[in-house]
């Protein structure tokens, strides 16, 4: 019988090396803030902010007209106050701003132009720490469930060694 492993990409077998090497994987998201609206004037960014579960590792896309917008990573005192004067973490003006989620803790983010933070383009979120070390994208593939027989430190070994085998043999033969 042959074996054809050359239709699957490296992403694929570091995929299943992973899944069933005992690392559980959850998934980053990304998020449009506003939603199709974008970061504009009008909308109501804390009620869209609490639609959402906010994971460590995920990303904020920030969508606006360059030179009409921006947005500041704040404090969540200047938050509050929206007087950037004190208390920026960040500044973005790209029109197209995507910020990685880093940290499980409470981020805060206004538009510094004038009059917009106090007109409602301003909100705070809290991020978690994910369910487990590694993220991978948002994607409708499921891993496998786990296995209840776990087997043994030899049969470990048998099996990550074949493993490498047919990943190396996959690479070389594409």
């Amino acid at each position: 019988m042959v074996v054809k492993l050359y239709h699957c990409s490296l992403i694929h077998y570091l995929f299943l090396f992973l899944s069933f090497g005992g690392i559980l994987l959850s998934k980053c998201e990304v998020f449009l803030v506003g939603g199709e609206d974008g970061w504009n004037s009008g909308i109501n960014f804390v009620s869209w902010s609490q639609t959402h579960n906010f994971t460590k590792g995920d990303v904020l896309v920030f969508n606006y007209s360059k030179n009409e917008h921006n947005v500041y990573e704040v404090s969540e005192e200047t938050y509050r106050s929206c007087n950037a004067s004190k208390g920026v973490v960040g500044e973005y003006d790209s029109g197209n701003d995507e910020i990685e989620l880093k940290e499980a803790r409470k981020y805060w983010f206004i538009c510094n132009v004038a009059g917009h933070c106090l007109g409602g383009m301003r909100f705070g979120i809290e991020v978690n720490q994910p369910n487990s070390t590694i993220h991978v994208p948002n994607s409708d593939f499921q891993p496998p469930p786990p296995t209840t027989n776990h087997g043994s430190y030899e049969s470990y070994q048998i099996w990550s060694s074949t493993l490498i085998f047919i990943i190396a043999f996959g690479l070389v033969f594409r």
